[in-house]
């Protein structure tokens, strides 16, 4: 059972998992951020009960790293032989193989269990500041355990993580995750950061509905956090960018040629495509 929980990383994620485990549950909370001023606040508002120290990594029954993907590997490195034993860590991060795998070696014979995770949620702001308790609320929770993990650790994980509102557990290889979320997350970002380096985006006043707000919403972003994960997820995101291109560069030629049977038929596939794709979820 989860009674004691620390929380590394008190961004909007972190920020969210702590004032979500907070309103949620009944656990002991501690929580460390490198802003002594983000700190000061969560122990201000009651958020959490003490700052995370290294000395009380041992009373942690979960350590949730809600830290970019190289200070998660660096903080687990670190901190290894502090973690309780028997006890659960898992981070946060967007991008699963490049904290996965240099952990996997790290962390085996020191007596914990190391998970990766990715909670599917999110807003186009960042920092403690606009982090809050409802974030999870239905959302999916990736999980990426080691083969070998006991399943013990995942049922205790589940159960801790609908007590924060969570609503289905998802789980997958950092590779599979890694090519999915290129897709599904990473892909997106770069298509709205491109859609809005065009010279008519100054223009859309009086001119834009809810499509021009959906295509532009998440460039909003991280720009620090989003070049890590855009780097360490190359090659997968690199190859849906390609793939873009391509369905793109079709579009134009049916368009430019006036080519009416041909782009009927691919917005019709598109739209086919979408409703497969809607009545899945």
């Amino acid at each position: 059972m989860i009674e004691t929980v620390g929380v590394v990383g008190l961004g909007l994620i972190g920020g969210s998992m702590a004032k979500a485990i907070h309103m949620y549950t009944d656990c002991t909370l501690f929580g460390y951020d490198t802003d002594g001023q983000v700190l000061s606040r969560a122990l201000d508002e009651g958020v959490i009960s003490a700052a995370l120290t290294p000395e009380r990594l041992p009373d942690c029954d979960l350590v949730i790293i809600a830290l970019y993907p190289e200070a998660t590997v660096a903080y687990v490195a670190a901190y290894r032989d502090q973690f309780r034993k028997g006890g659960l860590v898992m981070d946060c991060g967007g991008v699963k193989g490049v904290v996965c795998t240099p952990l996997e070696e790290v962390v085996r014979d020191c007596g914990f269990f190391f998970i990766g995770g990715h909670p599917m949620a999110g807003i186009e702001r960042s920092g403690y500041a606009f982090s809050f308790p409802e974030m999870f609320q239905r959302a999916s929770l990736i999980v990426t355990p080691y083969p070998g993990t006991p399943e013990h650790c995942l049922e205790e994980i589940w159960v801790f993580a609908k007590q924060l509102g969570f609503g289905h557990l998802q789980r997958s290889t950092p590779q599979e995750h890694d090519h999915i979320i290129a897709y599904t997350s990473q892909l997106a970002h770069v298509v709205s950061c491109a859609y809005v380096g065009s010279p008519s985006a100054p223009n859309f006043q009086g001119f834009s509905a809810g499509s021009f707000k959906d295509m532009t919403r998440v460039a909003k972003l991280n720009e620090d956090m989003w070049t890590e994960l855009f780097l360490e997820n190359r090659d997968a995101l690199v190859c849906e960018i390609d793939t873009l291109v391509e369905e793109l560069a079709a579009f134009a030629y049916v368009i430019r040629r006036g080519d009416r049977d041909n782009l009927r038929g691919m917005l019709r596939r598109a739209r086919i495509i979408k409703e497969t794709i809607d009545n899945d979820c």
